[in-house]
Order: structure tokens, then sequence, then C-alpha cells
């Protein structure tokens, strides 16, 4: 066989073993691995093997998972996210669907301080679904809400899927954290829309009970900057050190994750054994996305030897295709495999044979990453998989809320996302313009 036959039937034997349920880390290591045997030997394979595990796990970089996990846990125990949806809850609440709108604002806040989706959906799941079914929405509609808003975790910066997207596109970090603005605020923009419409048009999803007579709980704005005062100075802290040149994203997570722990150890979040807790969670990611960024870099490298990805370039870019055609499949390809499988390993799977082949498309890889960080969300939201909705069921823990009444409260919002994901493609300046400054 031809390095280039074993390479494609390596891209199906992993497949194949991903669907029969073996980890996914462990399927591209051991398939790389024979591949790599096969089309060269079995020393090289194991030199190989050695020299991934050196070069892609030694980078200085990688501080910065562990130190964004911890932020992100901290920020989740200490009450932050409440205090988010708190001030937004009477910033919004005589606007119509207002609270569904608060909850996305709080959502595009918190997110700036957390980065990972889940966080926000176990989060918003607690404080603002009770909320809203009080206040008459319906629950189908509260719950689609956080996990639809939830997504924007791993947009707006910092976010863990735009490290790991940097780190296998040889990006710069602080680029692809500033491409997540606009895209950011688009989606969240998308999502109010959205709001507004439903509210306007399909009054009987979004209102269980139009005659809203809960009471709100009172604020005084004093009460409103002390609940508002830890979330400015974590977004400051983080953002403002990183954009303004004082830190590198590594110290910036660090700087974040002593400002998250100072805010819990203040408000005595930190009963107990909890911390402790906290730093084995933080650990176990860590570990884990380390391991899938390992394997997939010997994935990466096998796929290199093989000339596979020169071989798709040819067939792409070369034929009838085209450069959009090869996107829309990409793009396609990902939100289906969304349904399957997590965020992180659909990345670690189609990057190291999508990017080549954007590279000699001549696309630009800021905003490659971006539509791929999009597309990769949607997954969070659609059946069968759709973690975000099986986080909210969850986290609620109510016997009679059935997932598939959460997934029909996600439907507009993927609509949504995908529309946003039309734009970007049609737009791209709204991803690289500040990137590119």
């Amino acid at each position: 066989m031809s390095p280039a036959e074993i390479g494609s039937y390596a891209v199906v034997a992993l497949i194949l073993l991903i669907y029969l349920g073996m980890p996914i880390a462990i399927s591209m290591l051991g398939v790389s691995f024979v591949s790599v045997a096969l089309i060269r030997s079995d020393t090289v394979a194991l030199r190989m093997i050695g020299a991934v595990a050196n070069d892609s796990l030694r980078e200085y970089l990688f501080a910065v998972v562990p130190l964004f996990v911890l932020m992100g846990l901290l920020v989740t125990v200490s009450g932050v996210g409440k205090d988010t949806f708190d001030v937004f809850e009477r910033l919004l609440r005589r606007i119509a669907a207002g609270l569904g709108i608060a909850t996305v604002f709080a959502n595009a806040v918190f997110a700036s301080i957390t980065g990972i989706s889940i966080a926000s959906a176990t989060v918003f799941s607690r404080v603002a679904v009770p909320e809203m079914v009080r206040h008459g929405y319906t629950r189908k509609f509260a719950t689609g809400v956080v996990a639809g808003s939830s997504v924007l975790g791993m947009l707006i910066p910092p976010s863990l899927l735009m490290i790991v997207y940097a780190v296998l596109a040889e990006e710069s970090v602080g680029r692809m954290f500033l491409a997540g603005v606009g895209p950011g605020l688009l989606l969240a923009i998308a999502f109010t829309i959205t709001i507004m419409l439903l509210a306007r048009f399909r009054q009987g999803f979004v209102f269980d009970n139009s005659d809203d007579k809960a009471t709100f709980t009172d604020m005084s704005g004093g009460a409103m900057l002390r609940k508002s005062v830890p979330i400015v100075v974590l977004v400051l802290t983080v953002l403002g050190g990183l954009y303004g040149g004082f830190f590198n994203p590594t110290e910036a997570g660090a700087a974040g994750a002593f400002g998250a722990l100072v805010i819990a150890l203040l408000r005595k979040s930190l009963k107990g054994r909890l911390f402790w807790a906290l730093l084995v969670e933080t650990g176990q990611i860590t570990v884990s996305v380390l391991f899938l960024i390992m394997a997939a870099t010997f994935f990466s490298r096998m796929l290199a030897l093989s000339g596979v990805p020169r071989e798709l370039a040819e067939f792409f870019l070369e034929g009838p295709v085209g450069h959009y055609g090869f996107l829309a499949v990409y793009l396609v390809l990902i939100i289906a495999m969304g349904c399957l499988i997590d965020s992180i390993s659909i990345m670690l799977i189609l990057l190291p044979i999508a990017l080549p082949v954007a590279k000699a498309a001549g696309f630009d890889l800021i905003w490659f990453g971006v539509l791929t960080v999009v597309s990769v969300e949607v997954g969070l939201l659609t059946p069968p998989f759709g973690l975000s909705v099986y986080t909210i069921k969850s986290a609620l823990d109510e016997d009679d809320l059935k997932v598939g009444e959460i997934f029909r409260g996600t439907l507009p919002f993927v609509f949504a996302m995908l529309f946003s994901v039309v734009i970007l493609v049609l737009f791209p300046s709204i991803a690289t313009w500040l990137a590119r400054l």
C-alpha cells in the first residue's frame, strides 16, 4: 500500500474505533503508531511518539490550561455567576422577555471570566431557570436560553477551545482571544434578537403565563455596584492585562486564578475540602486535554508523513469543489460530528486534516479558527450528544423535566448560531479586524 492509502485507512479506522467506544486519545495514538510503523518502521514509530510527547507538552504556553480551568471553577463556586444575573435582571426586567435577554448578557459577561461552556450551563441552570419559571416563562424556553447562551463560554475570551486551536494551528493565543470578541458579541446579539422575535410572534413558546405577577427582588444602586465589582475586577485583570500588554496568556491566567481565589476566600466559599476537590478536578481536566493534544499531534504528524492532507488539498482546491466548497463540507462535518462527540475531540480529529487544506486555500487561519469554534459549539445544543442540554438536566435534577423538552427549547438558538456562521463566512472582518490590529 502507498503512504496515502495507509493514511486514508487510518482515518477510517479512527472513526470506527471511536464509534465502537474506544477513548479518542487511545484511538489516535494506536492508529497513528500502527500507520507510521507501516509507512516507515516500528523504530521510527517509537521514536516519533517519544518526540511528540516531548515537543507537544513542554511548551510554557500549556500552563495556561490549568490556570484558566481553575479560575473558571473558583468563579463558579464563589457566586459570581448569580451576581452577574442579578445585575442584568435588575437592568432588563421591564423589557419584554427581559429575563431571557438578561440571561444572555449575564452569560456573555460570565464567559469573559471562565472560558468553559459547561460551567456557564451549570451555574445559570440553577440561577436563571427557577427565576424565569417563577415569572411565567415556559421551562422549555428558560432551559433553551441557558443552553444556547452557554456556548458563549467557549467563544468570548478566555476560551479553552481557542487555546487548543491556537496550539494546533501555531497561531498566537492572544490574537485568537481577540478574534473571539466580535463573533461573541455577534452571537449575543443574535440570541437577543431571537428572544425578542419569539416574545413577539411565538408567545406560547416563551410565556406560560403572560400575566407576570411575581415580584422582583429589590436592589439598590449600591447593591448593584457591590455585585458588579468582582466581575469588573476579574475582567480588567485578565483581559485588560492581556490586551494592555502587561501579561502574556499564561501570566493572565495566573492573575485571573489568583483573583478568583481571593474573591472565593473573601466570600467564604471554599469550605471544608472544596478547594482540594477543585484542584483535583483542575488536574483531571488538564491532563485529559494535554493527553488529547499529544495524541492529536502524533496523528497530525502521521498524516503529514502519509501525504493525505496534500491529496485532499489537490482534490478540493484543484477540482470542481473549490475553496468554499471545502469550507462548506468542513463546517457541515463539524456540526454533524457535534451530534456524537465532544468539542475538543472534534477539533483534534479534524484540524490535523483540515488545516493544511485551509492553508493551501489561502484562508486566514484566525478566521478559520473562529468558524471552527462556533460550528463546534453548535454540537452542545444538538441531539443526541448535546452536552449543555444534559448538563442542565443534571443540574436541575427535576424528574418531570425531559431532555427532549430542553432540546426543543434550544432549537431557535441553533438556528441563530447557524445564521451567525453564515454571517462570519460572508464578513470575515468581524473575526479578524481586532486580532490584526
